[in-house]
């Protein structure tokens, strides 16, 4: 391949109020370093060192402490959060990054021993299968409680107070997560929501809390400031639809009424360990769907993200294990220098090992 055929990669991006100087974004993350779910010093480097990202999204992180649910993670639901926060982006902005913090409730993969003895929330009575982190290390996954819809109506108001949240604490912007297996996701999925009133049954109906929270994370502050993440064929914890295609194609359609940011989908380009391998691919039916900016993310390298963007397949491209270890990535991708390679065992370690302590190169700024 052409060299010069990468410079796709280089390409500016509008997406709402943000010009990106690339397209190499950094997909979000949990890394369980925060200080008693509070950002500290060490994510203040982490963040600043990977700000060359065309757009940093942030780790998950809980709008609520009844979202809360994995150990070591950060939350947005208090004024120390909120500074914590605010020493992150300061940093980043510092660095002359962009950063979206990603707007995150578990749901039943939470755990009991988070919430004082008191059952993780759910659509429906359903248990995920495999292990919670909770805090004293992983437990079986319990049968949470149904929401109600008085619940229901507390929870999209917490996403809408995170949002405000989020940008007081100097954030560009926030990724609604509706991916992986967590509450969006859960109401969704077939698998997970067995309700029969007006948040479970049909596609429409499962996707209502979905819209309702899009309409008051963008009421809380812009659409042109809001993203959302979905994960059609993710498989983890027994997350299932009997009709991917059609659920997830409806869901882009309606997503065009909000003029969003952008639509991020987190689908593997090859069958791994949380990708269906019996289902298609269904980012391709979104990207018919929807109208606005495609981000995806799932494997890809250098080469394959710029064809998926030169090929019309999404408009930029998200890189997950790549940006951890490489903190200087699209440097790297530009003069194609060799990567560092992650270690999958500090992923969620606590301290600075594998987390800022990958190399940087030495470099000049050279042109693509």
């Amino acid at each position: 391949m052409d060299p010069h055929e990468n410079n796709i990669l280089f390409q500016p991006l509008r997406i709402g109020m943000l010009e990106l100087p690339n397209r190499i974004l950094m997909a979000p993350l949990t890394r369980a370093r925060a200080s008693d779910r509070v950002p500290n010093e060490m994510m203040a480097d982490y963040y600043a060192q990977r700000a060359s990202a065309g757009l940093i999204i942030s780790e998950a992180t809980a709008i609520s402490s009844q979202g809360f649910g994995w150990q070591g993670a950060a939350g947005i639901y208090t004024s120390e959060q909120v500074n914590g926060w605010k020493r992150v982006t300061d940093r980043v902005h510092a660095n002359g990054g962009r950063i979206f913090l990603q707007l995150w409730h578990m749901g039943r993969k939470s755990h009991s021993d988070f919430h004082q003895g008191e059952l993780s929330v759910a659509p429906s009575p359903v248990a995920p299968i495999g292990e919670a982190h909770a805090p004293a290390g992983k437990k079986q996954y319990e049968v949470p409680r149904e929401l109600t819809i008085a619940d229901i109506w507390g929870v999209i108001d917490d996403y809408a107070t995170a949002t405000r949240r989020a940008h007081a604490a100097g954030f560009d912007g926030v990724e609604i997560h509706a991916a992986n297996g967590y509450l969006i996701d859960q109401f969704l999925r077939s698998s997970s929501n067995h309700r029969e009133d007006e948040y479970g049954g049909s596609i429409k109906n499962r996707t209502r809390f979905m819209r309702e929270v899009v309409e008051a994370v963008c009421g809380a502050w812009a659409s042109d400031r809001t993203g959302i993440r979905l994960s059609p064929t993710m498989n983890e914890g027994g997350m299932s639809d009997s009709d991917p295609i059609a659920l997830f194609s409806y869901a882009g359609q309606i997503l065009n009424e909000y003029d969003l940011a952008y639509v991020h989908t987190a689908e593997a380009i090859k069958p791994g360990r949380i990708f269906n391998a019996d289902e298609p691919r269904v980012t391709p039916y979104i990207r018919k769907a929807y109208h606005g900016k495609l981000l995806t993310n799932g494997g890809f390298d250098k080469q394959s993200a710029a064809a998926a963007i030169r090929n019309g397949e999404a408009n930029a491209i998200a890189f997950g294990q790549l940006f951890i270890a490489n903190p200087d990535l699209p440097e790297r991708f530009r003069i194609g220098s060799r990567l560092n390679a992650p270690d999958s065992n500090t992923y969620y370690s606590a301290g600075p090992e594998g987390y800022v302590d990958y190399p940087m190169m030495p470099y000049a700024s050279s042109s693509p």
